[in-house]
């Protein structure tokens, strides 16, 4: 993973994904600060088991399940498996590229966050590094089609978006039901990372209009990285 920042556990929602659902496995486990050009697909989280190297978190959940029987949707119906489903790619595939618009492409956000990724590139060096990085994210960004709107479109999405979470969650503790599900760690990390207050957010404005997504956040933070804020504190 990368380790806190921005004041949270991490700055990736995947990487808090992949910690929430080792928690959820009951199994032992650390969090290691990695190199990220050492990821097999040059993205984190990475799980490493013995001799296993697992990279993405939705292969590192079906790693969890076939290998070591973990169940997260035990007892949920073929109807809310689906929904969970339906919520996590909406997320993955939709939402997490609002997240990298507003944190790379603005430039204060990106001196707010972002830049301190480059510390450790010798600062000769640094300002090419940059450059370059933040070149390749706005062709990911455009390619993906994000990046071909503009902010008053993206922010009209990212309504609809939050709007269709708040009533699939309703008045449930949990996207489910009263106990958290494989898709809780996908949600409960991309509120959490939306919540992120260093940040000039519209995305954050917006869903903080929905009180059950805002609670849910705050649920979900005091279930999975309390221990994390105690050890900050």
């Amino acid at each position: 993973m990368f380790g806190p920042a921005f004041g949270q556990p991490d700055p990736s929602p995947f990487c808090m994904k992949g910690i929430i659902l080792m928690e959820m496995s009951g199994l032992p486990y650390r969090r290691v600060r990695g190199n990220l050009q050492k990821a097999p697909k040059g993205k984190f989280p990475v799980l490493r088991d013995g001799d296993k190297i697992v990279p993405d978190t939705t292969f590192i959940r079906l790693y969890l399940e076939q290998a070591h029987g973990v169940d997260f949707d035990k007892g949920l119906s073929a109807e809310q498996r689906g929904t969970a489903w339906a919520v996590e790619k909406m997320l993955e595939d939709h939402m997490y590229w609002m997240v990298v618009q507003e944190r790379w492409a603005n430039p204060a956000n990106f001196d707010r966050g972002p830049r301190r990724f480059f510390d450790a590139v010798p600062a000769p060096l640094r300002p090419l590094v940059v450059a370059m990085i933040k070149r390749q994210v706005r062709r990911s960004l455009h390619g993906h089609g994000i990046g071909r709107h503009s902010d008053a479109e993206r922010l009209a999405l990212a309504k609809r978006a939050l709007e269709a979470l708040a009533g699939i969650l309703g008045g449930n503790p949990y996207l489910t039901g009263p106990d958290p599900s494989g898709a809780d760690a996908t949600l409960g990390a991309f509120m959490i990372a939306g919540l992120c207050e260093i940040f000039d957010s519209p995305l954050r404005g917006a869903l903080q209009e929905h009180a059950n997504l805002v609670a849910y956040a705050g649920r979900m933070r005091e279930r999975y990285f309390s221990a994390d804020a105690a050890s900050a504190a």
